[in-house]
């Protein structure tokens, strides 16, 4: 199993003190390796890579957490298949439900407490669909997809896009389902999408489990943060938007996927799932990536953060981007009752990591 490791806090303080940016991020947008530290140029770098080492394959959760996890762990395999053996199959069921003007899919298995998954970009209900199986071994699980996300309807000519409504639909699906106070789920900009519902419909959310929410405007808050920001937008999103503008859905696609995940990603996928990922994720894609970068992606205040008054468990990727580690560890500064999982073996794609991440998940829930 993984080992305790310190809270990503200490990469926080690191980014908070640095004096000059680390060439590594600038040119590579991904930690440097920790098992190739003498490629460093200055000691800055060293200091990430040392920091990462102590970071590789680790996870801080309160102690109060540890024990289960512990048990949880050693159990994972076993349980976890047990769980995907018993389980209803979520999706086999697409169910829709009206809500500010426009149709939204969903599926739900499983019985008890709440537990509501929100996807990530270029996402849709099928992205998460595994961990509600496994969940509804113990919860009552819904995994929607957010509007205009296959099967939901594309976007139309003069569709506007805008973080809020996705907020706002989020909250009339957990009245309209008449859900209650829901445990929220949510993966990347999914998790954007409920940590600002936990901030302004706190009444809906009784706690919160994020996986690197691109809450990007966090990054100005350090000079190192602001350089990985500038760096994304001028190598990832500035290529995908002229992409874009030229009518080029899936050259807009893959510049942006390969940026997101790791180089080559959308490349090494078979002709057929690149073009059914185009036909289904590309039109939301494109009208997400145009958007003024204010609306879809507002900032969040660390002032508003440290009042949320829920329980919120944070995970990164082992091998994820730099920018999302940052991002994280702003967040765990700002909230307060916070705990905290580096997920082994992937990236950005975290939930790929099907057995940790469903165990982590459960651990956390279990312990509210």
């Amino acid at each position: 199993m993984a080992r305790a490791t310190a809270s990503l806090g200490r990469f926080f303080r690191f980014a908070k003190s640095a004096t000059s940016i680390p060439p590594a991020l600038l040119n590579s947008d991904v930690m440097p390796d920790p098992h190739n530290v003498r490629t460093c140029k200055s000691p800055v770098d060293d200091r990430i890579a040392i920091l990462r080492e102590r970071l590789h394959r680790g996870f801080y959760m309160p102690i109060k957490y540890l024990g289960p996890f512990v048990i949880l762990a050693v159990l994972m395999t076993a349980v976890s298949s047990h769980a995907l053996a018993q389980a209803v199959e979520c999706t086999s069921m697409i169910k829709a439900v009206e809500v500010n003007g426009t149709t939204l899919h969903y599926a739900e298995c499983g019985r008890g407490d709440t537990v509501v998954l929100v996807h990530g970009s270029t996402g849709d209900l099928n992205s998460l669909s595994r961990h509600a199986q496994l969940l509804a071994s113990e919860f009552r699980t819904i995994v929607y997809s957010r509007r205009f996300h296959f099967p939901n309807d594309p976007p139309q000519e003069g569709d506007a896009y805008a973080l809020r409504q996705h907020v706002n639909d989020l909250a009339a699906l957990i009245h309209g389902l008449n859900l209650g106070q829901a445990h929220v789920v949510g993966h990347s900009y999914g998790g954007y999408v409920g940590l600002v519902l936990a901030l302004e419909y706190p009444d809906l959310v009784r706690s919160l489990i994020m996986g690197e929410p691109p809450v990007l405007p966090m990054l100005s808050n350090t000079s190192v943060g602001k350089a990985l920001r500038g760096s994304f937008d001028r190598r990832v999103k500035i290529p995908a938007q002229d992409a874009y503008e030229q009518g080029e859905m899936q050259e807009g696609l893959r510049r942006f996927l390969n940026g997101v995940i790791y180089p080559g990603w959308f490349d090494k996928l078979p002709p057929d799932v690149q073009t059914e990922m185009v036909e289904r994720a590309g039109p939301e894609h494109r009208l997400e990536i145009l958007t003024e970068t204010s609306v879809y992606m507002p900032p969040v205040s660390c002032e508003a953060l440290a009042e949320l008054g829920r329980p919120a468990l944070l995970m990164t990727g082992e091998r994820s981007h730099a920018r999302f580690l940052l991002v994280t560890a702003e967040l765990e500064e700002c909230l307060i009752d916070e705990s905290y999982v580096m997920v082994p073996e992937v990236g950005h794609g975290m939930f790929s990591n099907v057995s940790f991440t469903n165990d982590a998940i459960l651990t956390f829930l279990n312990g509210q």
